[in-house]
């Protein structure tokens, strides 16, 4: 079976996403030899935070396949350069790095500047895309939750909802997990 380029996975927080998504580039590094690639876009801002990003660094590190971790929070696309069609990469998350890159200026979050922050992140994981063997692209699912009266969250909301009708329209497999249960939305399973 043809190895699928661009993978999307989504799901809520705490659902069992970024496990799946290692697991399956895991799957695909079997299959093929291929490097493994972790693109991070948390930044450690608080002790949650810290915390969620020591665990996946220790899940990484304790399995029998070798990561290499590059961190990036915003401009995602500037790794594009540093990639080969020979590496499996997961970028982990699309939702923490649309909220870097629009708490990463001053600017007034105007429809101007929400196009523009989605444009950059779009273009730049599809420049990724382009590079890659294999990209899989972890998001999650804010969308489920009851939507705020608050002007920030709905503007939020409709830009990650744009993101994520792009990256799966481009995608060659898509998977919604729950409970850490995978379900495809799109494409065959693996």
């Amino acid at each position: 079976m043809a190895q699928a380029s661009l993978v999307f996975i989504t799901g809520g927080v705490r659902s069992g996403k970024s496990s799946f998504a290692e697991r399956k580039a895991i799957e695909i590094a079997k299959e093929t030899g291929k490097q493994l690639i972790y693109l991070a876009t948390g930044v450690p801002s608080d002790s949650e935070m810290i915390e969620r990003i020591q665990k996946h660094q220790l899940d990484r590190r304790s399995g029998e396949y070798s990561w290499k971790t590059m961190e990036q929070s915003i401009r995602i696309g500037e790794l594009a350069p540093q990639l080969h069609n020979q590496d499996i990469i997961l970028l982990d998350c699309v939702t923490t790095l649309l909220n870097n890159e629009l708490f990463s200026s001053e600017c007034k979050w105007d429809g101007l500047f929400l196009d523009a922050v989605k444009e950059k992140i779009i273009s730049g994981i599809m420049s990724i895309n382009n590079r890659a063997g294999t990209l899989i692209v972890v998001s999650n699912e804010l969308l489920f939750e009851p939507v705020s009266e608050s002007n920030l969250v709905l503007m939020y909301s409709r830009i990650l909802g744009q993101i994520h009708q792009y990256l799966v329209n481009e995608a060659d497999q898509a998977f919604l997990v729950e409970a850490g249960i995978p379900i495809v939305m799109k494409g065959m399973s693996r």
